[in-house]
């Protein structure tokens, strides 16, 4: 796919070449932000059966896998974010959650049982198992319709700009950014991303309140796709938007870049009694359970005591 833009040295470069990259690569990304992400991973707004159906072709033209893929792994992904389970996290190393985890045969599977609400739709399992097939369709009619030069710039080129685009926010939007409210996990908010994405680089808001429809919360935070989906919704087209509260937008807010420690003490103290009914109760099941409770206990004080750290420095004269 990377190679595939440079045979455009051969063909020449149209300025409907480039213009056509550009299109296809906002019109892709609102169906990866507002259809892959919004809407099937965290059902933030409904659809008819129809407009879900094209939402999921659309996502798929992106050739980042079926959509029952996607959504199932980025759920798994705010389950375990930034612990040994989150499959593409940054501590893992850049390239890793940056490519590395979407080429590994080990999550080559789609978890259906993260997906279950999806899964039972088979026009959705279709998409998913023949996940090629909407890219290839877009490719070829680029081809017939305006030629070589467009199928090299106009399709391909978009495409790896996608990837990339898309990909930034599992490798930078948890390492580069501004924190708003204290979650359980390093996820920041970025404008460059945002505008990269159409609004996805608002991450820290999303970890924060991740039903909510729109990820920019104030009106200076740019969304461009949940203004899509809010024009969709005067057409009766997109149904039951969600808003984060007024009450969400004012817990765990931190004051002056510091560090807010109270949403990891609370995630570890209700581990811990988790952890207490696990070893009550014995059996394999529990036993296994209670080993993934002590993993978290752990990870989640050396993160508290790294944040601790950084809150510290943050607050010195020097800072």
């Amino acid at each position: 796919m990377h190679v595939m833009p440079l045979f455009a040295i051969f063909t020449g470069v149209r300025w409907f070449d480039v213009a056509l990259c550009a299109g296809l690569y906002i019109a892709r990304m609102f169906f990866l932000t507002a259809g892959y992400h919004r809407y099937f991973a965290h059902r933030s707004y409904r659809l008819g059966r129809i407009m879900q159906f094209v939402m999921a072709f659309g996502g798929a033209t992106l050739a980042q896998k079926g959509p029952l893929w996607w959504a199932g792994h980025h759920r798994n992904h705010h389950l375990y974010s930034d612990t040994q389970k989150d499959i593409h996290s940054p501590k893992r190393g850049f390239w890793w959650s940056h490519m590395g985890w979407i080429l590994c045969d080990k999550f080559k599977p789609t978890p259906t049982d993260k997906i279950r609400d999806f899964a039972s739709y088979p026009e959705l399992v279709w998409i998913d198992r023949y996940y090629l097939v909407p890219p290839t369709l877009l490719g070829a009619a680029v081809f017939l319709l305006w030629g070589p030069s467009a199928l090299f710039i106009g399709f391909f080129l978009s495409t790896v700009l996608l990837y990339h685009g898309t990909f930034a926010i599992n490798s930078l939007a948890h390492v580069f950014g501004s924190r708003r409210f204290a979650t359980s996990d390093t996820s920041r908010n970025s404008v460059l991303l945002a505008l990269i994405t159409l609004g996805e680089g608002w991450h820290n808001n999303h970890h924060h309140y991740r039903s909510s429809t729109n990820q920019g919360f104030f009106w200076w935070e740019i969304d461009a796709s949940y203004y899509v989906l809010r024009l969709l919704s005067f057409f009766g087209i997109v149904k039951d938007i969600r808003l984060p509260p007024r009450e969400a937008l004012l817990k765990n807010r931190l004051k002056d870049g510091a560090f807010d420690l109270g949403m990891f003490e609370a995630r570890i103290a209700k581990a811990a009694q988790a952890l207490e009914r696990a070893k009550a109760q014995g059996g394999a099941y529990y036993d296994e359970k209670r080993r993934e409770l002590e993993c978290f206990i752990t990870e989640a004080r050396s993160k508290a005591q790294e944040l601790s750290r950084l809150s510290q420095i943050d607050k010195s004269p020097a800072a």
